[in-house]
This record gives structure tokens, C-alpha cells and sequence, in this order.
């Protein structure tokens, strides 16, 4: 490897189906002469203030915080995807999933009405998806959002009686399902078609200056989502819990089975999705700015890295 910086800051989540627990620990980049510092976030949003403060280099952020941030001037560039449709609204038992509404939002989500819901930090995906339904369905004013700038908080509220419900990833379903019985009242393919859950995400000097060495991150980012995570999740899970530590490969296995759509392309399908994205955050008073294509994406490394047709739908 000829990359003149061997070294990366990476920031990255708790979410269990990133490749950023993978890579950490099969050690993938420090084997190709990489030395890497890991920084865990409580949210996507705290991602990006990182990026402002120039502490990171590479961010596993959801493509809402992001926009939100090139709207502001964050000179940010996603480079790759990863997952699609990773948001879930999960509800106590007594709550009925949509399909008792025969797939109606509105009949759905108006069992809320009175209630709090729990959601991660303002400006994170969950968070957009959850107000642009309720207010969809003019619900807005009629439930109270609590956010949390730690994701990993919600469960804990839950289980005390803080919250009813909550929007989040499918590892925050598998938790509350095991902790407090909770189920899934929204599944994530009724969210949002194609939302882009997560890319990733590096700053456009990194792009200018050291395209080397994210393409050997990009590798590594494929060889975990292409490869291991999607063919053989039996052997992801087994490196993840093992690194974790605190969870068991059937929780691991589990979370990777509620929304199994992974792949590093920036597909059509996955920029598509991110573009009307764009006009929910601008409702909601997130962006001001108005963004198209080329603000928020580089093509060019993924496009390299993975030639082959898009696997988030195999």
C-alpha cells in the first residue's frame, strides 16, 4: 500500500449490523499496514460535530445527519453505502403492529396518541422518519418525542416505564423484544422503501488527499458487507459477539435477520431514497439549503471497489 497517511480515525456506532465491529475485530485494516483509532458515538449527529472538530477521518453515519451537515457546511462526501430500511418503530405487546390495521400508518400510529416515544438524538434518520409519519398523519401534537443522545438509553427506559415505544435500528428491536417483551409494530421495509440507513462518510480533503487509503478501507468495508455479513452470517455473528462480548451469536444473528439488506454500492435505488430525503428534511425544518446528487455523494472509489450490480435486494 502506497497511501502517504497510514493511519485512520474512524468514528462509528453501537449498531451491530456496521461493518465497523467486523473490521475492528478481524483487525482487517492493521493487517494492511494500518494503524486505526476507533471512536465510539452515541449518535449520527455527534459524528458529525466530530467531523467539524477534524478528530475523524472515516464516519458510519446515517444519510440524514449527513445531509444535515452539508447543509451546514460540513464539506462531506458519502463515499459507499452499507444498509438500507434500518429503521423499526417497536411498541410494549399491547400495542398492535400494522398489520392488525390491514397496512393502514394513520390507524397505526394513532394508538400512540397521549404516549412518549423514544427515538435517538434530533436530526439522527430515526428521529426524521419518526416525526415526518406523525406529522404525515397529524399526530405530531398529540405524542411527546423523547430523544436520547445515546441510543443504548432507550431500552433502559422502557424497561422503567420512561417510554411506550420507540424508533431505532433493528438491534434496539432485538433488545427491547428480549428485555421488555416489546415487539415490532412498523417493520422497516414500511418505512421508508430504500432509506439509506447508513454510508459511509469521510471529509472531501480525505477524498482530495489520500483516495489510497479509504480505497483499502472501501476493500476491507466490502469484504465485511458483501462477503461476510450477507453469505455467511453465521461467522459475522461469531466474530461479533466474541469482540462485543456482551451479546450472544443468536442476538447477533437475529439483528442481522431483521432488515438483511447490505451492500457498499451507492445504488440508484439507495441515492434515489436519499434525494426525497432531502424534501422531508427541508418539512421538518432540518436543512435550509437546497442539496441535489452531486452535494452529498462521490462516486468514484465505489465505484471502483464494487463493479458488480447491487446486492441490498439479493
Amino acid at each position: 500500500m502506497s497511501a502517504r497517511k497510514k493511519s485512520l480515525r474512524i468514528g462509528y456506532l453501537s449498531t451491530l449490523y456496521h461493518t465497523s465491529l467486523l473490521i475492528k475485530a478481524k483487525n482487517w485494516l492493521e493487517e494492511e499496514g494500518i494503524e486505526t483509532r476507533w471512536t465510539l458515538f452515541g449518535t449520527g449527529p455527534a459524528i458529525i460535530d466530530s467531523f467539524a472538530q477534524k478528530n475523524i477521518d472515516i464516519g458510519y453515519i446515517g444519510l440524514a445527519p449527513t445531509a444535515i451537515g452539508i447543509g451546514k457546511g460540513r464539506e462531506l462526501k458519502c463515499i459507499a453505502g452499507g444498509h438500507v430500511e434500518g429503521t423499526v418503530i417497536v411498541a410494549k405487546k399491547s400495542y398492535n403492529p400494522i398489520d392488525h390495521y390491514s397496512g393502514d400508518m394513520q390507524a397505526t400510529l394513532s394508538q400512540f396518541r397521549g404516549v412518549k416515544i423514544g427515538v435517538p438524538r434530533k436530526g439522527s434518520v430515526h428521529d426524521v422518519f419518526l416525526r415526518h409519519y406523525f406529522s404525515e398523519c397529524k399526530l405530531l401534537d398529540d405524542i411527546e418525542i423523547v430523544n436520547y443522545d445515546w441510543a443504548d438509553f432507550i431500552p433502559e427506559a422502557m424497561s422503567e416505564g420512561e417510554i411506550d415505544a420507540a424508533a431505532g435500528t433493528p438491534p434496539l428491536s432485538v433488545v427491547l423484544s428480549r428485555l421488555t417483551g416489546a415487539k415490532i409494530v412498523i417493520p422497516p421495509n414500511l418505512i421508508w422503501p430504500n432509506n439509506p440507513s447508513y454510508g459511509i462518510v469521510t471529509s472531501n480533503k480525505m477524498i482530495e488527499e489520500s483516495r489510497d487509503l479509504l480505497e483499502v478501507f472501501l476493500t476491507c468495508h466490502k469484504r465485511a458487507d458483501c462477503s461476510v455479513i450477507r453469505e455467511t452470517p453465521e461467522e459475522a455473528a461469531k466474530a461479533v459477539s466474541k469482540a462485543v462480548g456482551i451479546i450472544d451469536e443468536d442476538f447477533a444473528l437475529e439483528t442481522y435477520r431483521v432488515s438483511p439488506k447490505y451492500c457498499v454500492s451507492l445504488s440508484k435505488e439507495f441515492v434515489d431514497s436519499t434525494i426525497g430525503l432531502l424534501t422531508i428534511l427541508k418539512n421538518l425544518g432540518y436543512l435550509t439549503s437546497s442539496l441535489d446528487k452531486k452535494d452529498i455523494f462521490d462516486f468514484n472509489l465505489v465505484n471502483k471497489i464494487h463493479p458488480e450490480s447491487p446486492h441490498y435486494s439479493l
